[in-house]
């Protein structure tokens, strides 16, 4: 049986998932880096933070001066740690969005590959389309003089 030319496109262009093939070629860095960005890029890891520097500040200037363990107004320990957080983090996200562009590059080019196989398919529709007009036409034009007979 001959092939129709929506299954040869089909077999040039085969579906394939992205995310799995994107997926699939992650290293266990790569993943804890993603994992990091997008844990950190939420409004509740924003609130921990800020939470965690409101009581911080707020212990070493209000609380008694015995306990205060990181003295207003330089806060060298809060600062130490924070500019610690920031070191590490930094360089995680970055590798985490970098990775998340490969990935957006991937899905760019499926849509392209998708896109292309569509406009195949359309252009094969429409020639089909064509050759039945062409067919219906004449039985037209043959029926119009089988009526003037």
């Amino acid at each position: 049986m001959a092939q129709t030319s929506i299954e040869k496109i089909k077999q040039e262009f085969p579906v394939k998932n992205v995310n799995i093939t994107h997926r699939s070629r992650l290293s266990e860095l790569d993943k804890l880096a993603i994992l990091v960005t997008e844990k950190i890029g939420t409004m509740g890891f924003f609130l921990i933070i800020l939470t965690w520097t409101i009581l911080w500040l707020s212990w070493n200037i209000l609380s008694p001066k015995e306990l205060r363990f990181d003295p207003y107004p330089a806060f060298v320990l809060w600062l130490f740690i924070s500019n610690l957080i920031q070191l590490h983090l930094l360089p995680l996200l970055m590798i985490g969005q970098n990775i998340q562009g490969k990935h957006a590059q991937l899905r760019a080019e499926h849509d392209f590959e998708t896109d292309k196989k569509a406009e195949k398919e359309i252009e094969t529709i429409l020639i089909h389309l064509e050759n039945q007009q062409n067919l219906m036409l004449e039985m037209l034009k043959k029926i119009e003089k089988l009526e003037k007979k």
